[in-house]
């Protein structure tokens, strides 16, 4: 199929009235749910996720993803209105975009944050275009051996830079691993910890294990702290971004973008890292290094290039290869498996239709960012005073409707819960969740392609090193695991305190 031809099945697919209707509405649900402080855009996601179910795969991954970037741009206001990011993301946002309000330019500030992020999203959806098509076609040579080790790799970066200690990034991951354990065995049909339970025998869901370890610990610590995210909101003010600000700081959000697609189209690190090496870069090359921290509009506009531009980027290993590049997209993974669809090399020949409809739906998501953050600016004192005792029941109402609803079983409800209290307290004790849920993600991955290979060479293990390929990502692997090694020896260590 040319690629004229792609792109008009991919417009026969999106062309219509629902398509477009689930994306503006993605964005903005996306753009309220990163603009309430005790929410964030994963939580968005998450919740959003059962309500996909009953539409069409292409209705459905559009609305997801339209939380997804909404979520991100919507988590700075409230950084730079009560100085509390809506997101990890927006956390960098906050140290410039924060003393902007409090001189009275938080509109400019905001306006700064939304022409910065939506640049960097075209750019993003531009590097996901021109990107995935050529890895998937890198990857169509991939067999089970370079797939495993392939998976092998992407689980030990994520352990690697998810949360603030490397130890506990690693047991995150490899409890993930063993939950994805549970249920029968596919190859010789045994129970595994299933404690002689049929419920478990398939495996715990998706959808329960999800909205429990991330939307359940955020309702038990509203429910603890219910004024922890309560802040002053400051007036937009009378100053308002202009094409002077955008243009000195354009290099800034160019550079941020571009840090954004390299680091978020490496599975694990996130859009927070990003954000922070924008900022950094951005301070060290201009020349008003000096007010970065008082109140720098460049500031804004790097921070929110940086965590914008991942948006994209992540979608270039889970459509080409089949891994989540953070938790939001394993999130959205999740969605593509439950419409039966495989991200993944393959899905480029036998869906391309799907391919390029999102592809299409990406961009006409910009736009959409821009209207709706327009107007979310300006009503979002009307989002950040919904009371606590109406938002925290209504979300743990759509909690237990979106897990019922995926098998009207009460025993989801109840994993639900328990991985709740298991994410309560992994947040108490700073153990990361998001190597977990990709680890519970990849793990029947990296299960099945090691079988698959150990079924084709009659169990020798010596087909796993057959190729340059995987001799590639034993490479990546064994360097991570090194570099791991050496930060946990000489950097933090289960929370410690650096050695001087």
């Amino acid at each position: 199929m040319s690629f004229l031809d792609s792109i008009a099945a991919g417009l026969s697919l999106v062309g219509n009235i629902e398509s477009f209707l689930a994306l503006f509405v993605g964005v903005a649900i996306g753009v309220v749910g990163g603009a309430i402080p005790g929410m964030s855009a994963t939580m968005a996601v998450a919740l959003t996720l059962p309500f996909t179910f009953a539409m069409q795969p292409i209705t459905g991954i559009l609305l997801l993803l339209g939380v997804y970037k909404g979520g991100i741009f919507g988590g700075s206001i409230p950084a730079i209105l009560i100085k509390t990011p809506g997101t990890p993301a927006s956390s960098a946002t906050i140290l410039d975009g924060y003393p902007l309000a409090e001189k009275g330019e938080a509109g400019r500030a905001l306006g700064m944050a939304l022409w910065a992020s939506c640049t960097a999203d075209v750019i993003s959806n531009l590097a996901l275009i021109l990107f995935a098509g050529w890895l998937a076609s890198f990857a169509l040579s991939f067999g089970p051996p370079e797939f495993f080790t392939l998976i092998l790799f992407s689980l030990t970066i994520i352990a690697g830079v998810s949360g603030e200690s490397l130890l506990r990034g690693a047991l995150s991951a490899l409890l993930g691993l063993l939950l994805a354990t549970v249920g029968l065995d596919l190859v010789y049909g045994t129970n595994r910890f299933t404690f002689g339970d049929p419920n478990m025998m398939g495996g715990l869901n998706f959808i329960a294990v999800l909205i429990g370890l991330f939307a359940i610990p955020e309702i038990l610590a509203m429910v603890w702290h219910p004024t922890a995210h309560v802040g002053k909101a400051r007036s937009l003010g009378k100053n308002w971004v202009t094409f002077a600000d955008y243009r000195r700081s354009f290099k800034s959000i160019v550079r941020g973008s571009f840090i954004g697609v390299f680091l978020g189209s490496i599975p694990g690190i996130g859009a927070a890292p990003s954000a922070f090496l924008s900022y950094s870069e951005a301070r060290r090359t201009s020349k008003n290094k000096d007010n970065f921290g008082k109140g720098e509009i460049e500031g804004v506009a790097a921070s929110e290039a940086g965590n914008n531009g991942v948006a994209g980027a992540t979608l270039i290993p889970l459509l080409a290869l089949g891994v989540p590049g953070d938790v939001i997209t394993a999130i959205i993974i999740g969605a593509f498996m439950v419409h039966g669809l495989q991200p993944g090399p393959m899905m480029f020949i036998l869906n391309v239709d799907i391919i390029y409809g999102l592809f299409i739906g990406l961009i006409v998501s910009s736009v959409f960012l821009f209207l709706i953050g327009s107007a979310a600016i300006r009503g979002f004192k009307y989002v950040a005073d919904i009371p606590k005792r109406i938002l925290i029941p209504a979300v743990l109402v759509l909690c237990i409707y979106g897990v019922f609803a995926v098998n009207n079983n009460i025993f989801d409800v109840g994993v639900m819960f328990a991985m709740g209290w298991v994410g309560y307290l992994m947040v108490r004790y700073h153990i990361p969740a998001a190597p977990f849920l990709i680890a519970f993600i990849l793990g029947p991955l990296l299960e099945d392609n090691f079988r698959q290979s150990m079924l084709m060479s009659g169990s020798d293990p010596s087909i796993l090193v057959r190729g340059p390929i995987t001799w590639f990502f034993w490479t990546l692997t064994l360097l991570t695991v090194v570099a791991i090694a050496r930060a946990v020896k000489n950097g933090p260590l289960m929370g410690q305190s650096p050695k001087p």
